[in-house]
């Protein structure tokens, strides 16, 4: 497999590419990860059954997307692809640091912003959604191409969510209601953006050298304030972060209440994938929007 992985490597980037070495590293409770070490390049790849590989292929594409921008850092995607009984995508290896340094936080920020403020792919035509579905987490996250910001959110996003969750047995209070006041919630018209779509802070990190960079995207086209609920849901970015943001391109006002529906999506997701531990604050949640 990793003969064949090598191979790959070599036959797109155009450079010989022999493995001196690997070691298992954090891929993720979705996916193995490892670094491929090389006499002069090392390359970092997830590994998942060989069925998942529609999965790689749509992260792929969307750190392509992102990568487009020339914003952010992200690691470049090389090559995804199935071997033996296992798919994988392979990634330019990047050296994380440990930084709390407030100025890499603030230009994560700004070039957060910038990124949303990137002119989208031409698929979109000022719609949300993206060209294929892709996941979150390991959960299908579906994507059908929808002109209406609430009306995309509350089908595609809660909508879905509510149906797999009463497949898992989860009966969570005001269903329909949530679902009915979800486009009034979200009547700001939002430009669309591409965004992360999965933005939380086992996602976002500063290279050894002080630099921005995110990775393990979930993209589609929608509200950037997608993105920022997100960095606040398990304890928030360090505030140079939303400072850097804001002074590139300034929340719109109503975020604060926004960012708790945006924010049940993920819990949600959470309940479906990890079980009944997420069930209370679902439904905590759920009541503070209808409020």
């Amino acid at each position: 497999m990793w003969t064949e992985i090598a191979s790959q490597i070599s036959k797109v980037t155009g450079e010989p590419f022999e493995i001196k070495n690997r070691r298992s590293v954090g891929g993720g409770c979705i996916n193995q990860g490892y670094c491929l070490i090389g006499e002069t390049t090392n390359y970092f790849v997830k590994l998942n059954q060989a069925s998942q590989v529609q999965m790689f292929e749509a992260e792929a594409l969307g750190l392509k997307q992102m990568y487009e921008t020339q914003t952010i850092r992200l690691p470049k995607p090389i090559c995804v692809g199935t071997t033996a009984n296992s798919s994988y995508i392979v990634l330019e290896w990047l050296e994380l640091g440990r930084s709390k340094n407030t100025q890499s936080w603030l230009e994560m920020g700004r070039q957060l912003a910038a990124m949303h403020r990137a002119t989208p792919p031409q698929e979109s035509q000022g719609k949300f959604g993206w060209q294929e579905n892709n996941t979150i987490g390991s959960t299908p996250q579906i994507n059908t191409w929808t002109a209406e910001w609430g009306k995309f959110f509350a089908e595609h996003r809660i909508g879905y969510q509510l149906q797999l969750a009463r497949r898992r047995g989860g009966n969570f209070p005001h269903q329909g209601r949530l679902l009915e006041v979800i486009p009034q919630l979200l009547e700001h018209q939002p430009q669309p953006s591409l965004v992360h779509g999965d933005l939380w802070g086992g996602n976002a990190a500063v290279t050894q050298s002080g630099e921005p960079v995110i990775f393990d995207p979930a993209t589609y086209i929608g509200d950037r304030e997608v993105d920022l609920a997100m960095t606040e849901l398990f304890g928030g970015f360090p505030s140079g972060f939303y400072r850097g943001y804001n002074e590139v391109w300034p929340l719109d006002q109503g975020y604060q209440q926004r960012k708790t529906l945006y924010n049940l999506y993920h819990i949600l997701n959470h309940f479906n994938l990890f079980g009944s531990g997420y069930a209370q604050q679902a439904t905590g949640m759920i009541e503070q929007i209808l409020e």
